[in-house]
């Protein structure tokens, strides 16, 4: 599965933003869809993950209540669509798929996902 990610850049605090991923390729062994993210010298974040046949999602405390995933399996793409941003979700963003079939809250690790896309960068100022 190849995985395209784009929608970043730089926006203020408070603002809106959604990033997108086009996913080519597409096996029908992917269970999953989700966002990591990784800010400058950190390690990788599990951000939020949703189920590629049915709408169950999960995200991390972190975002719970701003961030919101979605699909639209005609286009083989997954948004993640983030309100009330902070400059702590400055990050490079990166979209995964997974076919381990597990419970969406034990699919948070990044070893958890076999695809991931080249990454877009999201930068928020105070």
């Amino acid at each position: 599965v190849q995985l395209q990610a784009f929608g970043g850049g730089l926006v203020q605090a408070g603002d809106s933003l959604r990033l997108s991923c086009a996913a080519s390729g597409r096996s029908f062994s992917t269970y999953v869809m989700g966002w990591f993210r990784q800010a400058p010298g950190k390690e990788r974040e599990f951000v939020s993950v949703i189920r590629w046949e049915v709408d169950t999602t999960y995200y991390a405390d972190s975002v719970k209540g701003r961030f919101s995933i979605s699909r639209d399996n005609a286009k083989n793409t997954v948004y993640l669509q983030m309100n009330s941003l902070k400059p702590e979700d400055t990050a490079v963003y990166y979209c995964v798929s997974s076919s381990l079939r597990r419970g969406l809250g034990y699919l948070k690790e990044p070893d958890e996902y076999e695809d991931w896309g080249q990454g877009t960068e999201v930068t928020v100022s105070s």
